[in-house]
């Protein structure tokens, strides 16, 4: 009976799901404060929830202390506070099934998940699946091979069939660090050795060793309902630590939208070969996905080629790509949730957007935590998104390497640049760290 009524309750509320609506966000960082700034911003939201959230989330809705990867604790609290929709910004949650869990749950099952299943999720939480994947539907990648630890000669083999420099990729999820491009065979067989021998855990088991393509990187994102999809603005962003695009790689120094290099005639190009076919070909393999896909690409001589997939925005880049969009996205969402994108249109910004990243002295190595954040309410036209930020004693401080990214909007990408710089200057931290050259490759 207690099912039945539950089920009778969630119908009810989604008969009047365009008066109100109480939604969930998942996640901590600059992304889930971006997204959550665009979702407060709807007529028809009620209440935002974010868990766990961080200091900027805060600002938006109700931060709860929940982890991403509790699913039983989200499950009770979205049955508590009547959610009527699920948001989830990391991957991990997603590779670990957390819209199976509500779609195979009795109470839960009535909430739409903004998410892929599982099964759609391992577009990102394993590259062999998104290789085998790309080449069954034609979609332009890189040549490669996957490989095991029993395989280890045999990878090497391969390895020495390729030209340098040598790309060598963890199968599974390694927080962004598990792609190695060195010059040398001996740098590529200790990669491999070290990835065998489990400096990324389980995600090394399997490795995937691909040709390396020379280009131009940049991200493209898509939002579909399954059936239906709109293409969002693309974005670059910039890994490196080090200005010049020097030093180790990071989550996201800072990033730029719209990107020059991608006229009309190439986004075409992206739309035919590439989205349109990863959209039907999920389709046709019965895999569900009602969410974001993120398609990291290259430009090769013209032509673009897939670099990998990401299941859900990305980070630093949602931070330029959400300010540019018009229409309200929480009507977009819930487009995605009853399966009726085909009757949207996207409406961007023809401005352009520039994020810089403020970091924790010693990032990506390590880093103090607690440090006291200063001058926040001192930026002008800017948007300052929080990451690794926390409240303490009334104040805000640093909980992680990448802690506020600082966006700005202009009608050119110099006048941009400048905002977001010199507001990145106003904020300050002990250790703070931001480069200055983001877009610096770029014709300005």
């Amino acid at each position: 009976m207690r099912i039945f009524v539950a089920s009778i309750i969630q119908l009810f509320s989604y008969s009047v799901i365009h008066l109100f609506m109480n939604v969930l966000l998942i996640g901590s960082g600059g992304r889930e404060h971006a997204l959550a700034w665009k979702i407060a911003q709807s007529p028809v939201l009620s209440r935002l929830f974010i868990a766990p959230g961080n200091a900027g989330t805060a600002q938006a809705g109700t931060n709860i202390p929940i982890s991403v990867n509790d699913f039983e604790g989200l499950g009770k609290f979205a049955l508590l506070e009547n959610i009527n929709m699920v948001v989830v910004g990391p991957e991990e949650p997603l590779v670990k099934g957390i819209a199976d869990y509500f779609t195979n749950h009795a109470e839960l099952k009535y909430i739409p998940v903004i998410g892929p299943s599982a099964h759609g999720a391992q577009l990102e939480g394993s590259k062999d699946f998104a290789k085998e994947f790309m080449m069954r539907h034609g979609i332009p990648t890189a040549a490669y091979r996957s490989f095991t630890g029993e395989q280890e000669k045999e990878a090497q083999e391969f390895i020495r069939s390729l030209q340098p420099p040598y790309v060598l990729k963890a199968d599974g999820l390694a927080a962004g660090k598990g792609v190695v491009i060195v010059n040398s065979l001996e740098e590529a067989f200790a990669a491999l050795h070290e990835m065998f021998s489990g400096k990324f855990g389980a995600a090394g088991e399997k490795v995937v060793i691909e040709e390396f393509l020379s280009g131009i990187e940049l991200s493209v994102f898509a939002l579909t309902d399954s059936e239906n999809y709109l293409i969002l603005p693309e974005a670059k962003d910039y890994k490196r630590i080090g200005e010049g695009d020097a030093g180790l790689n990071t989550g996201g120094m800072g990033a730029v939208s719209p990107v020059p290099f991608a006229g009309k005639e190439f986004m075409e190009k992206v739309e035919t070969r590439i989205v349109r076919p990863t959209v039907e070909g999920l389709r046709k393999e019965g895999i569900t996905y009602k969410g974001f896909i993120f398609f990291g690409l290259i430009k090769v001589n013209g032509e673009p080629m897939v670099i990998e997939y990401n299941v859900r925005m990305g980070d630093p880049e949602t931070e330029v790509v959400i300010p540019r969009i018009e229409n309200d996205l929480l009507e977009l969402l819930q487009s995605v949730a009853d399966g009726t994108l085909n009757q949207q249109t996207i409406s961007v910004n023809p401005q352009t957007a520039t994020t810089v990243m403020l970091v924790s002295g010693g990032y990506p190595g390590n880093y103090e935590k607690g440090i006291t954040i200063e001058g926040l309410e001192s930026t002008t036209g800017c948007f300052v998104f929080h990451a690794g930020t926390a409240s303490k004693n009334k104040q805000t401080v640093t909980s992680g390497g990448r802690v506020i990214a600082v966006t700005a909007l202009a009608n050119d990408m110099k006048t941009s640049l400048t905002k977001s710089n010199e507001n990145a200057g106003i904020i300050n931290f002990e250790g703070k760290y931001f480069r200055r050259d983001i877009g610096f490759d770029l014709k300005i």
